[in-house]
């Protein structure tokens, strides 16, 4: 029988950052370049250490991004994992608390502590990440795909008042497809309160006339725009 007494595992709490935002057409997101070791210079979520142990989880997300990246009026940031595998980290046992958020006109980032850089890129031109950031980002992208199946997200995304092509740009940009026009129409118009009519007509690129619509009531999509069914 061991009679050694039980010590904890010496474990460090650490926060990571999925934020997406769209920057024309294409969905980005905040990569910090990192200023130290381990994975200096290479690019990264951002993301650090708590503090101690009074510092809540969200508090310190909150603080990685205003201290990372300048960015101090993000909007709800929900978790998005845990992450947690051996190895995960050269400095040691490391557990990290990822959050998301999916909000449109954020402002450009600014570096700060110990991070060398800080930019928007295109979700579509990351290949690789430092620590296990790669597949964070990947789960993230997918939750925010999903989300945009079963709530009406996108229309955060456009103006006040807005065409069905506009809408059908948001879904594309953030789903990785090319979607059919008239099909997407019959999904929208489906998605009961997901949009409504509103005002005359917008004369569009081609000069043709096209219906505006602006957000309709209803945040949950039934039934959802899913997919499998746009692609």
């Amino acid at each position: 029988m061991d009679d050694d007494p039980w010590e904890p595992p010496s474990v460090l709490l650490a926060v990571d950052l999925v934020i997406l935002t769209l920057r024309g057409s294409r969905l980005h997101v905040l990569l910090v370049e990192r200023g130290i070791e381990p994975f200096h210079g290479a690019l990264a979520l951002p993301g650090g250490f708590l503090r101690d142990h009074g510092e809540g989880l969200e508090t310190a997300a909150r603080r990685e991004l205003a201290e990372e990246a300048g960015l101090v009026d993000v909007p709800h940031l929900e978790p998005l994992g845990v992450y947690g595998e051996p190895g995960r980290d050269p400095r040691g046992r490391v557990v990290s608390v990822a959050y998301l958020a999916i909000a449109p006109r954020l402002p450009e980032p600014v570096a700060g502590t110990d991070a060398a850089g800080a930019r928007w890129e295109p979700v579509s031109d990351v290949v690789e990440l430092a620590f296990d950031h790669l597949q964070i980002l990947t789960d993230g992208v997918e939750r925010a795909r999903a989300k945009l199946e079963h709530s009406s997200l996108a229309t955060a995304f456009c103006g006040e008042t807005f065409t069905i092509s506009e809408l059908q740009q948001v879904y594309e940009a953030v789903w990785g497809v090319q979607l059919d026009l008239r099909n997407f129409y019959r999904k929208v118009q489906k998605a009961q309160g997901f949009i409504v009519a509103d005002g005359p007509t917008r004369r569009t690129q081609n000069g043709r006339p096209a219906r505006l619509f602006r957000a309709g009531p209803v945040h949950v999509l039934y039934p959802p725009m899913v997919r499998s069914a746009q692609s």
